[in-house]
């Protein structure tokens, strides 16, 4: 038989109203007390029943969290950087991948409110007007992690993508550089990364060198589009002597294009890429990349978003996060 709130109070010898106290942290009750029934609690094995305490308080202890793809190895780790600290807090995560598929991922939105989560972390595809306006006429608790609105209406926690982009652009053009490509994700989408290219032009046009059409390819986040920008590079017959990547995926297609035509990185070609993901380290050669603090972006996010679900002040809006340079091997 299941243990029952009545089953706490007797063994902690106290009034099931005092357990439900307890429960629902109200302050009210003394330390000496919550510590006899919370004792009470974890001897007997009791779980509280979910859906009956969110029907009386209209909390279910629950955060969604939206990513656009989960096989990514951005969005795992801000996914654990969120869980742990959600785990210290006692709330429960439903997570929801959209694939990059718009639709999917309003279709997700729409889904979490049904399940009454008390908040979402959201990872958008692309944060257009349509989709913002969803997010407010759903009355969400949100906090966007790697993006921003444009009009600073959500909490964030984000890094600088434009100056990431600039640094890493400026650190080729540092290492003697010249001509230099770029390859991203397409530019009608309205998040952090498609911000990237920006940092990109402007480390150019800063440094007096050329910002050549045929050297920009512009289209997903993965490993292809790094194949396919190279390609399209070759194929227009333009000299180049570096290509600055919005992902560290994209870098690796990169790699694999420029020695499958007999390129070598970092001696022909270098290759800097974005993210600073696990596999960087360990594919050949180790790329150099902009390191974000993809824990840190997920565990400062959780933490702004329980204060705010706990209606509690958020000392900061919006957090911008510092970014590094990792040196590796992928760059003269």
């Amino acid at each position: 038989m299941a243990v029952s709130i009545k089953d706490v109070a007797r063994e902690a010898g106290v009034s099931i109203a005092t357990v439900s106290r307890v429960l629902n942290d109200i302050d009210v009750v003394n330390e000496e007390t919550k510590k006899k029934v919370l004792d009470a609690i974890k001897d007997l094995g009791y779980r509280p029943n979910i859906v009956a305490r969110s029907l009386k308080t209209q909390r279910t202890k629950t955060i969604g969290i939206l990513v656009p793809d989960i096989s990514s190895q951005v969005y795992p780790e801000i996914v654990r950087g969120a869980e742990d600290v959600a785990n210290i807090y006692d709330y429960n995560i439903i997570l929801c991948n959209s694939d990059y598929d718009m639709d999917k991922e309003k279709e997700y939105l729409r889904v979490l409110k049904e399940k009454m989560v008390d908040g979402l972390l959201y990872m958008s595809i692309s944060l257009e007007e349509k989709t913002i306006n969803l997010v407010n006429d759903l009355d969400l608790k949100t906090v966007l992690v790697e993006t921003k609105d444009e009009k600073g209406i959500f909490p964030s926690v984000t890094i600088d993508d434009i100056q990431a982009l600039y640094d890493s652009t400026k650190y080729l053009i540092d290492k003697g550089a010249k001509k230099i490509a770029f390859i991203g994700t397409k530019q009608e989408e309205v998040n952090a990364v498609t911000k990237r290219y920006k940092g990109y032009e402007k480390a150019l046009l800063e440094n007096g060198l050329e910002l050549d059409e045929d050297l920009r390819y512009f289209d997903g986040f993965k490993v292809k589009t790094g194949y396919n920008g190279i390609e399209k590079f070759l194929e227009s017959k333009k000299d180049f002597d570096a290509v600055v990547c919005s992902s560290d995926e994209i870098a690796m297609g990169a790699i694999n294009a420029l020695r499958d035509h007999g390129k070598r990185v970092p001696e022909d070609v270098s290759v800097i890429g974005f993210s600073n993901i696990n596999m960087s380290e360990v594919f050949y050669p180790k790329i150099t990349t902009v390191a974000e603090p993809m824990y840190d972006m997920g565990s400062i996010a959780m933490r702004m978003l329980i204060k705010l679900v706990n209606k509690k002040e958020v000392e900061q809006q919006h957090y911008i996060l510092d970014h590094k340079i990792v040196e590796r091997n992928s760059c003269k």
